[in-house]
């Protein structure tokens, strides 16, 4: 069957019923079977849901599988082990009233949409697209109520991308077996360029040199009450110079200077500050935050939201969508998503830790964000984690949580700090103590900030307090070298980049350590002598393409062509 041509981006056909037509059911074609369950509990019996288990069609493995001749044209054939799917897929869409293809609402499944259309043996005017974000009633009914053409200008930058990885990936490969010829390797893209980040930092750390430097504590007392103070400052002149300690001989100076000095509270200074929520979780910061928080690696993080998303048996109520869409570089959020939040919080914590005017995370949107669905968030704010832990698995329950609390903190009040810092006088030497006390707890009430400080015991203190000095405790310290790559903070450096997409990150960490690029060591990433010899060949003979820009650009250039502001063939 012909591709169509038409560049549309989201055209909306004519209104289509929730009903299926009298000559059989409507036929409604995922990707994955997890979500079937769910939905067919939405749509009812008039539909059949079918599962498309992924990509059909591929580039053939053997070739380039396109024309550099001619505008790159590509030749895709059915993957062989979904030849039984395809066959599956063709005799119901035979019996179908009508065939709706729910792919994912991103490039690739915009992609899986066309070739699965393109396999099936019926008039294409029976074929309609729908996407939704979330699996809720609201969503599905509303995206089989506004079905679309396939948009044409997402298929096009996703084969653009597959080419360019082909070409990449069969351009460089022979090279590496030429030079490391007791391997069969491969050479990706954007994989090539995370293991040359992982490699350069290992690089940087053999390289570091310690350097010495060293800290001074004094144990005070007041009223009984022990505290420590840290060395500050210096008084020099009209200005205090920051003390920066080198070296034991310059300790043993400060030490011999304060050896008869009284402590005296000199200054105190109390700030009143505010600290905002963060936004919504993206993918990237979904990932980042279950690995510190919950010590979780990216590929099970991802494996655990898609279930979360695809529907979770909630007893009697059966298979129910608990998040949205879980590949998502937005932070927006639908105006009923707000709307229920704010009716939450008002509701069970009272007005004031509501905003005066809604949180705006759009304002600071990056520039390569595709923005093509909502920030990931519960799909029922009513669903609190407690109230559906009992039919979750714990790793369901901690993921679950973290999303629901990082979304409703998301749209909650400031945090109001009240912060003090106490300047002890010794003589010529300042000492400094500080604590942070939360006054208000607004978003904190339901999402613990890492940044929060506990206050930190002292004594009630005045100006001109003088204090029982103990003893002074001197420490030795040396700066530390750049820390391996976690799996987050890679995530974190390729997103920084502007390397990869949401859908990206985990496949592209779980390749190189598949193929023995990479290791982990006590979750951080070390580069094997493999995977920096191969790292060092590719920099060498391919530069250009090693590049963070190159790859960055090319993220960029796939968006244009997506929003048809760059022409394909040209890109490639």
């Amino acid at each position: 069957m012909a591709a169509k041509t038409t560049t549309k981006k989201t055209t909306t056909k004519k209104a289509a019923g929730a009903t299926a037509e009298a000559k059989g059911k409507a036929l409604v074609i995922v990707e994955s079977p997890a979500k079937s369950k769910t939905i067919k509990k939405i749509l009812g019996n008039d539909y059949v849901i079918e599962a498309s288990f992924g990509h059909i069609r591929d580039l053939p493995p053997k070739g380039l599988g396109f024309d550099i001749e001619d505008d790159f044209k590509p030749t895709f054939a059915v993957i062989p082990e979904k030849q039984k799917v395809v066959d599956t897929l063709n005799k119901m869409a035979k019996n179908a009233s009508r065939i709706y293809l729910a792919s994912d609402p991103d490039r690739e499944g915009e992609a899986i949409a066309w070739h699965v259309r393109e396999v099936l043996k019926v008039p294409e005017d029976k074929i309609y697209r729908i996407v939704f974000n979330e699996i809720t009633p609201k969503a599905i009914k509303d995206a089989v109520a506004n079905y679309r053409d396939i948009d044409m200008l997402k298929v096009k930058a996703q084969q653009t991308r597959q080419i360019l990885d082909r070409l990449v990936g069969f351009k460089i490969s022979p090279i590496l077996w030429e030079k490391l010829r007791n391997y069969r390797l491969s050479a990706g893209r954007v994989q090539s360029v995370a293991l040359r980040m992982i490699c350069e930092r290992e690089a940087e750390i053999e390289a570091f040199v310690p350097v010495e430097y060293w800290s001074i504590d004094a144990l005070l007392a007041k009223d009984g009450f022990q505290f420590l103070a840290e060395l500050s400052r210096k008084k020099s002149g009209a200005k205090d110079e920051k003390i920066n300690i080198k070296n034991k001989e310059e300790v043993d100076k400060i030490l011999a200077d304060l050896e008869k000095a009284k402590y005296k509270v000199s200054k105190i200074t109390t700030r009143d500050s505010q600290r905002k929520p963060q936004a919504p979780f993206i993918t990237s910061t979904l990932q980042r935050e279950a690995s510190s928080k919950l010590g979780y690696g990216v590929s099970k993080t991802m494996q655990i939201a898609q279930k979360l998303y695809e529907g979770i048996e909630l007893g009697e109520e059966g298979a129910i969508g608990l998040i949205t869409y879980m590949r998502t570089d937005s932070v927006r959020i639908s105006d009923d998503a707000r709307d229920a939040a704010k009716e939450y919080i008002t509701y069970n914590f009272g007005d004031k830790y509501y905003p005066k005017e809604p949180n705006d995370y759009n304002k600071s949107k990056k520039k390569n964000v595709q923005d093509a669905h909502e920030a990931i968030r519960p799909s029922y704010v009513e669903r609190t984690p407690e109230s559906i832990k009992k039919y979750l698995s714990s790793e369901q329950y901690k993921l679950y949580k973290l999303i629901w609390s990082r979304f409703m903190a998301s749209q909650m009040e400031n945090a109001k700090i009240k912060n003090h810092t106490v300047d002890i006088e010794a003589d010529d030497y300042i000492f400094k103590i500080g604590s942070s006390k939360v006054e208000f707890d607004g978003f904190l009430k339901v999402y613990t900030d890492d940044e929060a400080e506990e206050q930190k015991k002292f004594p009630d203190l005045k100006e001109g307090d003088v204090l029982d000095f103990i003893k002074l405790d001197p420490k030795q310290h040396f700066t530390q070298p750049p820390p391996r790559f976690s799996e987050a903070s890679l995530v974190k450096q390729l997103e920084e980049y502007g390397i990869g997409r949401p859908s990206t990150y985990a496949p592209i960490i779980t390749k190189i350590q598949q193929r023995g690029y990479v290791e982990k060591l006590d979750k951080a990433l070390k580069p094997t002598i493999l995977g920096r010899t191969i790292s060092d060949q590719l920099v060498k003979h391919f530069e250009n393409i090693m590049d963070y820009q190159f790859t960055a650009s090319m993220e960029l250039k796939l968006d244009d062509i997506a929003e048809d502001k760059a022409n394909s063939v040209n890109v490639l």
